[in-house]
Parts: C-alpha cells; sequence; structure tokens
C-alpha cells in the first residue's frame, strides 16, 4: 500500500500541487495565528523607568470577582483596568517601614509633552525625585527645583536641538512655559521622560496625596506583607514592565483574543478549501481509482490509499507552511505596531508550539478532508466502477444533503442568535462563524444548487452559438465539478463582503448618530486642556463650550465605553437622543445610558448602577436618562469633572456653540468620530486580510486544478474539429457561469449574516456600498478568469493525440 502511495505521488505531482499549496497556506495562516495567541499568553515586557529598582509597588490594576459555582466551588476571576490606579501616598511609608527594605522612591507620572500634543512616542512627566527607579543622572545642568524648570532626556535633548537654558512650552493638563536646567545622560527607547519638581509635578498630576508608583530595594515578602490590606500590588523581574506599560498589557489581552478567534476562524476556513481541493482532486482521479475497484480493491483500501496520500502531503507541506506562518507573524506585529494596537515593547514569542501545532492541524485537516471526499467512490461496485468514472454521476448522496440540511438549520439559527447580540466584543467572531457556516451548508448542497444553476443559465448560454451552447453543455455535465469550483469562490466573496462590510455598518451608524447628536457649529482637540475650555467659554459670541472626555469602565467584569460631558448648555450641543428621564440632573453623582446598555444592564430613570470607573475607584450614581445613540457617543454618559478625576488624561475634545473662537483650530463637528471609527476599521481589516488573502488563493488553487485536469477533454475537442479559440470561449462562459453563480451565493450570505449584524449591533439594516461590492465581485470574476485562462492556455499547448494518450 505504501508503494502505491509513493508512486502515485510521484506520478500525479500535478494533480497533488493544489493540495500542496492549500496545506501548505493552511499552516502558515494557523502557526502566524498561533504566534499571536502565544505572545498573549506568555508576551513579557522588559521594564524601562522601573529599572533600577528590583521591586516596584503600584495600584492593582484589576477588578476582581468570586463566583460561588456548584458544590460551593469558587472561582476567582479578574479584568484589567482601563486607567492607572494611584496609591495613597501612606503606602510609601508602609513599604519604609517594612523590614530591611531601603532606597524607597515614590513617582508620579502623567502625560507631558514637549511642544504641542501629540505624536507616536509616549511622553510622561515625573518628579526629579524618582529620576532614580531608572536611574537617570544628570549629563549637564541641575536638578529641577523651582516650579517653572525642567530636566529633560538625551535624546530630547538631541532630537529638538535643546540646551540647558531653553526656553520650551511643556503640553499637559495644566499646560505652561518652563526653562530647561538639567539634561540626562540616559533616555528611554519607548517613551520620553520630562522632569518637573515634586511640587511641581504633584500639582500637573493632579492627584493630590497619591503616587502612581513606590520602587524600593529588600524582600519582595516583607513588602507584600507590608502593604497587605491596601490597593497595592508588588511587582518584581519583568512583571515591573506589565506595571509600567498599562497599554502594553491591554495589547497583550487584546491579543490572545485575538489570536484565538482569527486562528479559530483560520482553521475553519482552512478544513473548508482544504475538503473543497482534495474533493476536485478525488473527481479528478476517478478512472484511476475505479480501476483499483474492477482488480478487488476494496472501499477500505481506497480509503486508506487516499488518506495516505493526504497524509504524506501534509506531512510535507504542513512544516514548509508552519515555517513561512513565522514571517507572516511578524508582518502582522508591524501592522498592529503602525497602527497602535500593539506596542513596541510587546516582542513576539517564538516557540515550537505554533508550528507544531500548524503542522498538526494541517495533517489532521488533510487526512480527514480526504477520507470524508473518497468516501462516495471507494464505495463504488466494481461491475460499476469503470461506467461511472467514464460518465459521473451528478447526483448527491443521501448522507450528503442531510448533512446540508442540517448545516443549514444551523446557519439559520447562528443567524438569529447573531440579531440578538449587542457588544461588538460578542457579534464579532460569531459574525464570521455565520458566514462560514452558511458557506459549509452552500458546499454540501453544492451539486445540488449547481444543478438547479445550470438548469437556469442554460437557457441565456444556448443563445450563444458554438462556445455559449458547449459550455452548457459541459455545465450541465459536469455540476459535480462546477459545485467544487463555485464552493472557494462564495467563501471568497461571502468572507470579504462581511469582512469588510461589518465595519461600513459599525462605522456609518456611529458616523451617522454623532452627526445627528452633535448640534455644535465647531469642534476643537483633541487633548485640549480645561484652561483653554474656560478660555474659550469667555471668548465672543461663544455660547457653550461641551468638554468631552472618553475611557472605559467595568459594571461587573463587563466593558462599557463612557463619556464625560460638561452638563452646562449640554442642550446647545449636543443631543443624545433621550428616551427617558432627562439629562437636566447630570452631576457627579448621576448617570445616562444608552438604551441597549439599559436593556443589557436592566435598568432605567431612578435605578442606581454599581460600576467600577478607570482608575479602579467604585461609584453607584443614579440613572437619570435613557438615550438612543449609544453607537456615537458611548454606552454610558457622565460629568466631566467626575471622569476627569479618574483618567489619565482628562484633556478631550471640545464641542463649541456659536462663533468661533480665536486662536482655536476648529474642525468639522463629527471627523473625530469618523476618525475613531476608521482606526478601529483598520485594526480589523489587517486581522482578517489573511483570512481574504487565503480564500483568494483558494480560488485560484481550485480553478487552476480544475482546468488543468480537463486537458483529456480538450484534447479530444480539437480532434472533434474544435479550435483553441473555440475552446477558449466556451471556458469563458463557464467561468462566467461559475462567477455568476458564486456571486449570487456570496452576495446572499452575506447580505444574510450583515443583517442579522446589523440588527442586533445596529438597530438597522447594514450598510452596503454598491461601487465597494461591486469590487469585490469584479475581483473575484478577475482571479476567477485569470485561474482558468492561464491553465487552459498551457493545457493545450501539446498536440491533442499526444495529450490523450499522455492521460491514458
Amino acid at each position: 500500500m505504501f508503494r502505491i502511495v509513493v508512486n502515485t505521488l510521484w506520478h500525479r505531482k500535478a494533480g497533488f500541487a493544489g493540495a500542496f499549496v492549500a496545506l501548505l497556506f493552511a499552516a502558515a495562516l494557523v502557526c502566524a495565528c498561533g504566534v499571536l495567541l502565544d505572545t498573549g499568553l506568555r508576551g513579557s515586557i522588559a521594564p524601562e523607568r522601573y529599572a533600577g529598582s528590583p521591586v516596584v509597588v503600584t495600584g492593582d490594576q484589576f477588578v476582581h470577582k468570586t463566583i460561588v459555582k456548584k458544590k460551593g466551588k469558587r472561582k476567582h476571576k479578574a479584568k484589567a483596568l482601563a486607567e492607572r490606579a494611584w496609591l495613597p501616598a501612606s503606602v510609601a511609608d508602609k513599604v519604609r517601614a517594612a523590614d530591611g527594605v531601603r532606597d524607597v522612591v515614590t513617582e508620579v507620572s502623567f502625560p507631558a509633552e514637549i511642544g504641542r500634543a501629540g505624536g507616536d512616542r509616549e511622553s510622561w512627566g515625573h518628579g526629579w525625585e524618582s529620576a532614580a527607579l531608572t536611574p537617570f543622572t544628570l549629563r549637564e545642568g541641575r536638578a529641577p527645583t523651582a516650579d517653572g524648570e525642567i530636566v529633560i532626556d538625551a535624546a530630547t535633548a538631541r532630537t529638538r536641538g535643546l540646551r540647558v537654558g531653553a526656553t520650551v512650552q511643556v503640553a499637559s493638563a495644566v499646560p505652561g512655559t518652563y526653562r530647561v536646567v538639567g539634561v540626562t545622560g540616559q533616555s528611554l527607547d519607548h517613551q520620553t521622560a520630562v522632569f518637573f519638581s515634586t511640587a511641581e509635578a504633584a500639582r500637573l498630576a493632579g492627584h493630590a496625596g497619591r503616587v502612581t508608583a513606590v520602587g524600593a530595594r529588600g524582600s519582595e515578602k516583607a513588602i507584600e506583607d507590608a502593604v497587605r490590606g491596601t490597593n497595592a500590588a508588588v511587582h518584581t523581574g519583568k512583571d515591573r514592565g506589565r506595571a509600567e506599560f498599562l497599554g502594553a498589557e491591554n495589547s497583550r489581552i487584546k491579543l490572545i483574543s485575538m489570536g484565538g478567534a482569527l486562528g479559530g476562524t483560520a482553521l475553519l476556513v482552512a478544513i473548508l478549501v482544504v475538503s473543497g481541493t482534495f474533493a476536485l482532486s478525488v473527481q479528478q482521479r476517478e478512472r484511476e481509482i475505479a480501476l483499483l475497484r474492477a482488480v478487488a480493491a476494496t472501499p477500505r483500501q481506497v480509503r486508506r490509499m487516499i488518506g495516505r496520500e493526504a497524509l504524506l502531503v501534509a506531512l510535507v507541506a504542513g512544516p514548509l507552511g508552519a515555517a513561512a506562518g513565522l514571517p507572516v507573524a511578524f508582518w502582522l506585529r508591524d501592522r498592529f505596531r503602525g497602527l497602535g494596537a500593539m506596542p513596541p515593547n510587546l516582542d513576539l514569542v517564538v516557540s515550537p508550539f505554533p508550528p507544531l501545532a500548524a503542522t498538526l492541524a494541517a495533517a489532521v485537516a488533510a487526512f480527514a478532508a480526504a477520507r470524508i471526499t473518497a468516501r462516495r467512490t471507494a464505495r463504488i461496485r466494481p461491475v460499476e466502477a469503470l461506467g461511472d468514472a467514464a460518465m459521473s454521476r451528478g447526483g448527491s448522496g443521501a448522507v450528503r444533503i442531510v448533512a446540508g440540511l442540517l448545516v443549514t438549520a444551523g446557519a439559520v439559527a447562528l443567524t438569529m442568535v447573531l440579531s440578538t447580540l449587542h457588544t461588538e466584543a460578542a457579534s464579532s467572531p460569531v459574525t464570521v462563524l455565520t458566514a462560514i457556516v452558511w458557506t459549509v451548508a452552500a458546499a454540501l448542497l453544492g451539486p445540488a444548487i449547481a444543478r438547479a444553476a445550470v438548469a437556469v443559465l442554460a437557457v441565456p448560454l444556448r443563445l450563444f452559438p458554438g462556445g455559449g451552447q458547449l459550455a452548457a453543455a459541459n455545465l450541465r455535465a459536469g455540476s459535480r465539478r462546477l459545485a467544487s469550483v463555485v464552493t472557494p469562490l462564495t467563501l471568497m466573496i461571502a468572507l470579504t463582503a462581511t469582512i469588510l462590510f461589518v465595519q461600513t455598518t459599525m462605522g456609518h451608524a456611529a458616523t451617522s448618530q454623532a452627526s445627528d447628536g452633535i448640534i455644535a457649529a465647531h469642534a476643537a482637540g483633541p487633548k485640549i486642556p480645561h484652561a483653554t475650555a474656560e478660555r474659550v467659554r469667555r471668548a465672543p459670541g461663544v455660547t457653550a463650550v461641551t468638554e468631552v472626555l472618553h475611557s472605559t469602565v467595568r459594571v461587573d467584569l463587563e466593558n462599557y465605553g463612557v463619556q464625560g460631558v460638561t452638563p452646562a448648555g449640554l442642550d446647545r450641543t449636543l443631543d443624545l437622543d433621550v428616551r427617558a428621564g432627562s439629562l437636566d440632573d447630570l452631576n457627579a453623582a448621576t448617570i445616562a445610558v444608552s438604551d441597549t446598555a439599559a436593556g443589557r444592564l436592566g435598568v432605567r430613570p431612578g435605578d442606581r448602577l454599581a460600576l467600577t470607573l478607570g482608575d479602579g475607584t467604585p461609584i453607584e450614581p443614579t440613572v437619570i436618562a435613557v438615550y438612543g445613540r449609544g453607537l456615537g457617543f458611548g454606552d454610558l454618559t457622565v460629568a466631566r469633572d467626575l471622569l476627569a478625576a479618574h483618567v489619565d488624561d482628562p484633556r478631550g475634545t471640545l464641542l463649541i456653540a456659536g462663533a468661533a473662537p480665536a486662536g482655536v483650530a476648529t474642525a468639522d463637528a463629527t471627523t473625530l468620530a469618523r476618525d475613531a471609527a476608521s482606526a478601529n476599521a483598520e485594526v480589523n481589516y489587517v486581522a482578517m486580510a489573511l483570512i481574504i488573502a487565503f480564500t483568494a488563493i483558494a480560488v485560484v488553487n481550485t480553478l487552476a486544478m480544475s482546468t488543468a485536469g480537463r486537458a483529456r477533454e480538450f484534447a479530444l475537442l480539437r480532434l472533434a474539429g474544435g479550435t483553441k479559440r473555440q475552446i477558449m470561449r466556451m471556458l469563458g462562459w463557464e467561468t462566467l457561469a461559475v462567477v455568476a453563480v458564486a456571486a449570487v451565493l456570496g452576495t446572499a450570505i452575506a447580505l444574510a449574516t450583515l443583517s442579522a449584524f446589523g440588527g442586533g449591533m445596529t438597530g438597522g439594516p447594514p450598510h452596503v456600498p454598491p461601487l465597494a461590492h461591486l469590487g469585490v465581485l469584479a475581483w473575484g470574476a478577475v482571479l476567477a478568469g485569470l485561474a482558468t485562462a492561464l491553465p487552459a492556455r498551457l493545457a493545450m499547448t501539446a498536440r491533442p493525440a499526444d495529450a490523450i494518450s499522455a492521460r491514458e
């Protein structure tokens, strides 16, 4: 058996090339996703600011909850906070009092940029007393002692051409002009450090009596014992990096969900594509398999032979694909870093596990796909074998039809579930899964769908003599082949349209709500300080100014977006579409909730809502209003001053009613909402780009295999008097029919999925730009045309008689 398998592979290299390509790209895709997942699970971040302090104490950055399960079992859950949790200054005294602890240093950190706010590199202000945490030392000048003095790091001095004695503007929550009195000899790789006097740093940070961190040397256990009972967490080793870079820790958590979801989707797509590829490969070998059955090979032996062939191909393609997946993972890392979704100091974890998992997944997928697709051919009775191979029957097996109907029922159930999901975190993976399950249903019912499609398309095709009539006859005789080549093109169109238009649906709904809800004439921002807002309020012609901040809070353990707005004059800048209650009493003790969040949380005006702010502070405000424009403005709305005291950066966006103030750059009021939606969409596009690319490769691969396998048919047509031009016309009409069927199926799948997604997330229909969808269909048509025309020309380069003898 093994010799037969090896000989078959050797003499039918072209026939197995398609399966090899599909498995190679599948393994690469699974490996790349596995690297992302492994990085999220085990990735570490080296400390920079805290590199010189062996033990660092910070506020606990997690919300905790203990869940009591059956039989009294308890499960502890912890979810990360969105903002930095500050420590009471008294914690430093507890650390100092611990046995054997020395060199205790406190730190405050706050956003502070030299010059205008912005830039890709984070810039933080600190008190000079915390320089020892790194440690920073002076290269020239002296330490800051007065309120108007700063020390800058070496990189800032070099890139901005600053020296001791220079005067600079520092953008922060309280901007001001400062004189450079010192330059450090060191700089950090991923952040800028600006040092102030101790008193000035405390004033600018705005958290009186609290500190960001406490650094020390000594026993970790002694320090843990000293701070027990407070909100403090003790960090050592690389764990100090997690305490320092909160954004990196949040990105690590996102990588876990993104890598898992993307990897699962990739595996499902890979199984579907590989199954289709092997199905086509087995169809092209029916004459050979029929001969084996005629000489007494049993169905089990045929299945074992095909399964081993697939396994051998997978054992070659799997490791090569896994190796190719590593540079793909680095490409994804660079794209995510460029979009700000992954910090530069979170490096990929490259271990043997993802390549091994990818190789194993390729082998299992190939073996299972080959055994399943060989079932029909292997069960042919020996007497009927050659006849069945010579004239393939178009009927579908009862098992396949039943399976198709069951999968269709599952797709309907998933679609109904999707229409009830109201959060992006819950709906995103279900959306892609729904499209894939619909495609699987279409693939299982493919022969029946193909026969129905041929019956419809044959009528117009027969109107075109020559190529059209030949195409109609071929499609009618080869409905199984049509079903095989339609499936990957349907998958590509369905997934591409779903992924693209999920983002346009969300973006359009959010932008529409923001556009309808912002009634202010002008906007300014982001990162506008409160002092600037006060100055704008006093400007001539300005009737109202609303400061808007954004953050994330936890209700129970679930994330909710929150905005903080200035209550005074809110009715002249914002219309949140209040449906119950009123915003008139918005203050530090009240909250407004979107209708979607109100339904999930089960609250209405007058109820109390317990939540945890971004820095870990628990509050329980009273719900005063329920509003409709949650997509445009967030699920929760509180007073700006309440939120500003619990975020890392209290600078925000200004919505200005009345005349545009002089000296403040303003823009269209909905621009910022569009930019935010666009940034989020770009991350999702990059995450799913490989899935779309893989389906495109599958389209080319399958169509090329199908066309190349028809060399004998083309030779017979040429011997019967057909010209190359007539055959190419026939293939053109066939390709057009394939594209038409796939376009209808793919569009129907995408619309069903998107309609359910839109109903759950936006309460309305999906937003599908017509030109964009036509572009998706055109791209599919171009791929199908190239994948058919080029192999066909190559297949007809030999003389017809030689082609027939070679095939025989």
